[in-house]
């Protein structure tokens, strides 16, 4: 086998004879699980592309837009769902109060979306215009599915199983202005929508 494997590498280096010795290391083939194939790279690329939207001018008797800013931070060595429970909780809030909420938490997570939110808080003043860095709020903060790495985890007898490496991706939305006043809803209004809802449907083929 070593013989074959040799003769092959040698073959390749030889329809490559510029960048064989480069891209064929005397090693084995790169691993297929270095590459990442999830959809959740697509979107944190066009997430910060949002930020070149030039929308056109505004007439006098408008109200301003606000600013938007988007931001992202990619493969962060931690779970999509651990993570998404700190996006929850800091959604709809201010800035101030969502760093203050992070500042607290002695979690992982939080200490990696205090800095993603630093970082589009200071965007929003250099790059939109935002004259009052505290006049913002979180409109949008989810997490995303990262690389999924494949190991081998050693066994006793000779055995082994498989293990996962998992990364994430974390998305945020700012906002220029207060955050917008939600009535929250107790259980006894949330079951009377739904039994209104199940009397307002159409049941097809029905009498």
């Amino acid at each position: 086998m070593s013989f074959i494997n040799a003769a092959g590498l040698s073959l390749l280096r030889s329809l490559l004879p510029h960048k064989g010795s480069r891209l064929l290391p005397t090693c084995s083939v790169v691993p297929q699980s270095c590459f990442h194939m999830s959809t959740s790279l697509e979107t944190s690329q066009n997430w910060n592309r949002k930020n070149l939207i030039v929308y056109p001018p505004q007439l006098p008797d408008e109200p301003r837009r606000p600013a938007e800013v988007y931001h992202c931070r990619r493969q962060i060595k931690y779970s999509k769902d651990k993570m998404w429970y700190l996006a929850k909780m800091i959604r709809g809030m201010s800035i101030d109060q969502a760093l203050a909420q992070l500042e607290f938490n002695n979690k992982k997570g939080a200490k990696i979306m205090k800095e993603v939110l630093l970082e589009a808080q200071d965007m929003a003043v250099r790059c939109h215009n935002v004259e009052y860095k505290s006049n913002l709020y979180v409109a949008e903060s989810f997490s995303g599915k990262g690389a999924y790495l494949k190991r081998i985890r050693y066994h006793g007898r000779g055995m082994f199983g498989i293990m996962d490496k998992v990364y994430c991706h974390y998305f945020v939305k700012l906002v220029e202005g207060s955050p917008p006043v939600t009535v929250e809803k107790t259980g006894l209004d949330q079951a009377r929508e739904y039994v209104q809802g199940l009397r307002n449907r159409t049941i097809i083929s029905s009498l």
